[in-house]
């Protein structure tokens, strides 16, 4: 396997140019899911096996549940900042750096699942709230100066959920 496939099991992120209801609910259902479906693969893993890669010189399982603990804890920032600013610029973070963290690195598996857990029921609950209105409401991303729509960030964060289980499965067939 090569490493761009390796890199994007699933492909790279894809925005349909009219996003519709079923898109939404769909997306909305990813989201929700991805808690349940992180914990199944990870809870009967050993330490040795949450170590494993998803490819050479990737992030182990471990890391990678970290980071979307931290990336879905900046959307729901980013989300509620649309929300109630007009088109605020989006604080990025350091992925690479906070994947070495000792929070990433060193907090247990079970706590991270609970963490991850919370925090996409607290932002299940606030996508399913969302009007059609509050959905075209936008957020600038500093990298590229891009306009990102909730819709399209929605579509974002439900490819990576699907995008970050692919890598948690690849990573326990190959053990990088």
């Amino acid at each position: 396997m090569n490493i761009e496939t390796l890199k994007y099991p699933i492909g790279k992120p894809m925005i349909p140019a009219l996003i519709e209801s079923t898109h939404i609910q769909r997306w909305i259902q990813d989201i929700k899911q991805f808690p349940l479906q992180v914990n199944k693969e990870v809870t009967p893993l050993t330490d040795n096996e949450l170590s494993y890669k998803y490819r050479p010189d990737g992030w182990t399982i471990k890391q990678v549940v970290g980071h979307c603990i931290d990336s879905h804890m900046n959307s729901i920032i980013r989300f509620k900042s649309a929300l109630t600013e007009n088109h605020p610029v989006i604080k990025p973070y350091e992925e690479a750096d906070w994947a070495e963290l000792s929070d990433t690195l060193n907090f247990s598996i079970q706590s991270s699942t609970t963490l991850l857990a919370g925090i996409h029921q607290r932002w299940v609950f606030l996508l399913e709230q969302l009007d059609e209105a509050q959905l075209k409401r936008a957020y600038i991303h500093p990298d590229g100066n891009e306009l990102v729509t909730l819709k399209e960030g929605l579509a974002i964060y439900a490819w990576h959920c699907n995008h970050h289980l692919q890598h948690i499965i690849n990573a326990k067939a190959f053990k990088y």
